[in-house]
């Protein structure tokens, strides 16, 4: 496993980490959560990514629970804020008083005093940027959390937080991006790179799509993500005949280079020196150590070139709002 720092912090991720999105939030079985987490220390995996509103904190509590039989300086840990997290609509958001709850409610659920990097899922154009921004630091100032993200902000809003905080509180961004989904690469990596923060991307594999497994016009296989009432929620954004049929188009390219197709998809993101990390799920331990071969794999030219080829005018390249993500910024 090969380490790259992150942004501007003086963090050491893993170039491969885990995330908890679907899986570790009640997709998956408490033992299997166990497995694939241990599997992930075994290698070299030393960046794990949750956040309060996977299972309503469901999957927090399920990694305080096995993280904290680590000893802490052996992790890093990821949490985000902004989701819904009851029945009382209010209780979302990143107003002061709600970040100020919820970094406590996480850091409860995941046995911890603090996080390495705490971030903002999405921006909140319903509260003034500056309380936001203010909030953040007070978490750093109390040291619940090293550092500070961000996930699927605009350019614009990213812009304005700088403008606000300087470049140093923000040192991470978490953009969707895949070679099906390549819209980061429009506008917020080179914005981010000249601010010193990295990207920690998240569905690299296209929700598994990116593996080769689902087959344009076949039912979706036993077992898989798809498969599963819960863990496809999210399946419009990366599923359709078009694109089932350019991942396939994909796969002899992937074993004519000897490489399997989850290798290739990981480490096309990893090709950028913006990307700190690529966050993956895996619901079987071998799914993590199949991921974790990726690390320090390089792709030719040419490689890249026959890719682009057969994907064609498939991938999303234009800057493109993320689900859930809202423009506008709200000043005091």
């Amino acid at each position: 496993m090969r380490y790259r720092t992150l942004g501007s912090s003086d963090l050491e991720v893993s170039e491969i980490s885990l995330g908890s999105w679907l899986t570790y939030s009640g997709g998956i079985e408490a033992d299997k959560t166990r497995a694939c987490t241990e599997a992930a220390f075994d290698a070299g995996i030393n960046f794990f990514d949750t956040a309060n509103v996977y299972g309503q904190g469901a999957a927090e509590t399920a990694w305080g629970e096995i993280l904290s039989t680590h000893p802490r300086d052996s992790y890093i840990l990821a949490t985000k804020v902004w989701g819904r997290m009851s029945d009382d609509p209010a209780d979302q958001g990143l107003s002061p008083d709600q970040i100020a709850k919820q970094i406590d409610a996480s850091l409860t659920r995941l046995q911890t005093d603090h996080v390495d990097l705490y971030q903002a899922h999405r921006f909140d154009p319903a509260v003034p940027i500056e309380d936001t921004i203010e909030a953040f630091q007070k978490v750093v100032e109390q040291g619940k959390a090293r550092y500070i993200g961000f996930s699927e902000w605009t350019p614009e809003q990213i812009q304005a937080a700088i403008d606000i905080a300087g470049p140093d509180l923000f040192v991470s961004s978490q953009p969707q991006y895949s070679m099906l989904w390549q819209a980061p690469e429009a506008e917020v990596f080179d914005l981010c790179a000249m601010n010193g923060i990295s990207q920690i991307v998240w569905s690299p594999l296209a929700q598994g799509v990116l593996t080769g497994k689902y087959k344009p016009g076949q039912p979706v296989p036993e077992g898989s993500r798809f498969a599963s009432a819960d863990m496809a929620v999210s399946q419009d954004l990366v599923y359709s005949d078009a694109i089932l049929e350019a991942v396939q188009r994909l796969v002899p390219i992937a074993e004519g280079a000897g490489m399997s197709m989850p290798t290739l998809a990981l480490a096309w993101v990893l090709r950028r020196t913006e990307v700190a990390s690529a966050i993956t799920g895996a619901s079987r331990p071998e799914q993590v150590h199949a991921n974790a071969a990726a690390s320090g794999v390089n792709l030719s030219d040419d490689l890249l070139a026959a890719a682009d080829e057969v994907l064609g005018g498939v991938p999303i390249t234009r800057p493109t709002l993320a689900p859930n993500a809202h423009p506008g910024i709200k000043h005091r």
